[in-house]
């Protein structure tokens, strides 16, 4: 059984309390300021009794949360987007307090899955330049950033293994991409839990590789799964460490 923290309680938090409970975990706290009922902030107090913490809040507030818990020694397993440029920091803020912290762009053992078949599939376009490759997500309205981190990751694994795509690029083009460009676009609205899809794209034909979310179940089970893996753990890890142990060394 892991005592968990519940930071942020919104859709996400509230299908993550659901799955916590149903795999016999204790919901000990529950922090979010805009929740009526639920505690405030982020103190010794209201985390006494906390072995792990799961942050699903917003891109803003995640660092600053990162910094508390570390301070408080609690485990962390971090499912909040749109923060990655303070990777460094939140490394080290780990690192200074002996801290145990997993996170990842998803949570969701599907899209870890589709991860893996990108790269190999990748892999095999590099030596097929008669292959473009683009990318699109879709999203719910209410999503607090773009590109999402599941998008940000599958566009680092396609220029990481295909040589003549250099440089991703999520915002809207108004002119000719350049030969050495993937682009990546996404869309925002209705309630969307999440749709990522890959083309490599021939004159004659296309090849389609498509990860849908039917709900947010999926994420949430992968989350707490996390909190499972990160219970007995320090140090700084990401889904990929989750996933050896699920999948082993399967490309």
């Amino acid at each position: 059984m892991v005592k968990i923290a519940l930071i942020g309680y919104g859709r996400m938090g509230k299908m993550i309390e659901t799955i916590a409970r149903q795999k016999g975990h204790d919901i000990t706290a529950i922090i979010d300021p805009h929740c009526p009922g639920c505690r405030q902030e982020i103190n010794q107090e209201n985390l006494a009794d906390v072995e792990v913490c799961l942050d699903f809040t917003h891109p803003h507030a995640v660092v600053e949360n990162i910094h508390q818990m570390a301070r408080l020694g609690k485990k962390m397993v971090i499912g909040t987007t749109g923060w990655y440029d303070q990777l460094d920091e939140v490394k080290k803020i780990v690192e200074q307090n002996h801290a145990g912290l997993i996170w990842s762009g998803s949570f969701s053992i599907g899209v870890n899955v589709m991860f893996r078949i990108i790269e190999h599939a990748a892999k095999l376009i590099n030596r097929l330049d008669d292959y473009d490759v683009l990318a699109h997500e879709f999203h719910h309205k209410n999503k607090a950033d773009s590109p999402s981190g599941t998008a940000m990751m599958l566009g680092k694994i396609l220029v990481d293994n295909i040589d003549r795509k250099k440089k991703l690029v999520f915002d809207q083009l108004e002119r000719k991409i350049a030969p050495d460009e993937l682009h990546f676009s996404s869309s925002r609205g209705g309630a969307i839990p999440g749709t990522h899809m890959i083309l490599f794209d021939s004159v004659v034909d296309t090849i389609e590789i498509k990860h849908t979310a039917r709900s947010r179940e999926d994420f949430a089970t992968g989350a707490v799964m996390a909190a499972e893996f990160i219970q007995a753990k320090t140090g700084f890890y990401t889904i990929d460490d989750l996933m050896e142990g699920i999948i082993g060394g399967v490309a």
